[in-house]
């Protein structure tokens, strides 16, 4: 399937997001990329994740403290994907393009690719975000039926019970399965990546040799098999189940929109930026502290519309993008609480599980 376009602006909304939203960075005279809160709460995390590794592997606790010590483990390995990778990869994180390159590379250490996390997420999902066969982050089929357009299956009738395992797996599947499919196939999903360079091709494959001998070979040799399997399979599944459920409540809720290109023309027919709009939503944007704990992933309209902006000023300029929204007469989603978005992920996916 070849990537549709979207029709050009035929509003003004967009450049009159830029408008305000600029206007406000000037009138604070503040930049629009992270802030000291910011770095030392990236600090915490990094060296709290450190310091679990290393009381796990060479300081090993009791059982019962060694368990509660991997949940943890997992829960910090999605808090910097979330707030140190994320912004880092979109360039966000900081002024400095070395802090933000440091930023993005964390993601090798918590067992992926950046080179395909930024194809697969920064360029494919934020411009084509929601389209079958196009948008990877709802490609889990047969598994899952994520939209209408997908095919439906006998299975998919349970898929809103069954879904909550299946999102533990995630990042097992991702470290081991998924990044070595987009290398050798050359592509993600029907779209094909560019050609690597010599030195893209070193870093991939020494992030992946580097994770394993720190977070597989090492622990085996310090722990033994079995213990370092138990306590690996259960940070690695509750890292899967937080950032699935984070970034599943942004894009497939009862709300949001599923379009797909015209046959014959091959578009998208809406502006880029209305898109963003209608097949996103926000949640719990007045809980301070998951918006801390997710890197201000709940306000997801305003990412996908200002992906260089860093998170930190998303609770400030989501104002701004509500008022525009509801100046033009564009739909601006967000559920109160995330309970609620939750509860509309399940719904939907009941839904999508039955005939149309």
């Amino acid at each position: 399937m070849a990537t549709p376009k979207f029709i050009a602006n035929s509003t003004n909304f967009h450049q009159e997001l830029k408008q305000r939203v600029n206007k406000y960075f000037a009138d604070v005279k503040k930049p629009s990329t992270g802030n000291i809160k910011l770095f030392l709460k990236a600090i915490f995390f990094c060296l709290a994740y450190i310091g679990l590794y290393v009381h796990l592997v060479y300081f090993t606790p009791i059982t019962w403290v060694a368990l509660i010590e991997c949940v943890l483990l997992g829960c910090f390995t999605a808090a910097i994907g979330f707030n140190v990778m994320h912004d880092g990869g979109h360039g966000s994180f900081s002024q400095n393009k070395g802090i933000n390159r440091l930023a993005a590379v964390s993601v090798n250490f918590l067992g992926a690719s950046s080179i395909m996390w930024n194809m697969k997420h920064n360029i494919i999902h934020h411009t084509y975000t929601n389209i079958d066969g196009i948008d990877d982050d709802i490609e889990i089929k047969p598994y899952l039926r994520m939209c209408s357009t997908q095919k439906l299956y006998k299975m998919h009738r349970f898929q809103h019970y069954y879904v909550w395992f299946l999102y533990t797996l995630l990042h097992l599947i991702w470290i081991f399965l998924t990044d070595y499919q987009k290398y050798f196939k050359k592509r993600i999903g029907s779209v094909p990546i560019k050609k690597l360079t010599v030195k893209e091709h070193f870093a991939f494959w020494g992030a992946k040799v580097g994770y394993a001998i720190i977070f597989m070979v090492l622990p085996i040799i310090k722990l033994g098999f079995v213990e370092w399997m138990v306590g690996f399979l259960i940070a690695s599944m509750v890292t899967g189940f937080v950032i699935s459920i984070v970034f599943q409540l942004a894009h497939t809720v009862e709300h949001t929109e599923f379009p797909m290109p015209e046959i014959t023309t091959n578009k998208i027919e809406n502006e880029w930026a209305i898109h963003q709009v209608q097949t996103t939503a926000n949640f719990a944007t007045k809980n301070k502290l998951i918006s801390w704990l997710v890197g201000g992933l709940n306000f997801q309209i305003e990412h996908h519309l200002f992906p260089k902006i860093s998170h930190v000023h998303y609770p400030a300029i989501s104002k701004i993008i509500r008022q525009t929204c509801i100046d033009f007469g564009i739909t601006y989603m967000e559920y109160p609480k995330m309970r609620h978005a939750i509860a509309s992920h399940a719904s939907y996916l009941r839904r999508m599980g039955r005939p149309d």
